[in-house]
């Protein structure tokens, strides 16, 4: 849906995608085919970061969380790869493991912040 904010938990083992607006919320996890610890195939990354790109369809505006690098790898993956999703990724902030609630209510207090920046220039 291209009215949804989006924001990606994610760590090298799975994505956790919530699509939002003020009405609705879709979730849905994204699980690595690798089982390693750290993705050492690159083709298990790629298809990994190409799941979770294809899943931000449509949205406006993305906030990338996780506890590691994973979400800075995915960001420069979309920028190399995928640029239409990368446009679209406004921040990555750290983060531990918080449930799919607990996101939601951190990017919409993100993206309150955000929009109100965005909409007074002299805020930017």
């Amino acid at each position: 849906m291209s009215t949804f904010h989006a924001v990606v938990w994610m760590d090298h083992h799975e994505a956790h995608v919530v699509m939002f607006d003020r009405a609705h919320v879709e979730a849905q996890r994204i699980r690595s085919r690798s089982h390693h610890k750290h993705q050492g195939k690159t083709g298990d990354t790629a298809a990994f970061f190409a799941d979770v790109a294809n899943a931000l369809n449509g949205t406006r505006e993305v906030l990338l969380t996780g506890p590691g690098l994973a979400r800075n790898e995915f960001q420069d993956w979309c920028t190399a790869h995928q640029k239409s999703t990368a446009d679209t990724i406004v921040d990555s902030i750290a983060s531990d493991h918080p449930t799919d609630a607990q996101l939601v209510a951190l990017a919409k207090q993100y993206f309150k912040k955000f929009d109100a920046m965005a909409a007074d220039p002299t805020l930017v």
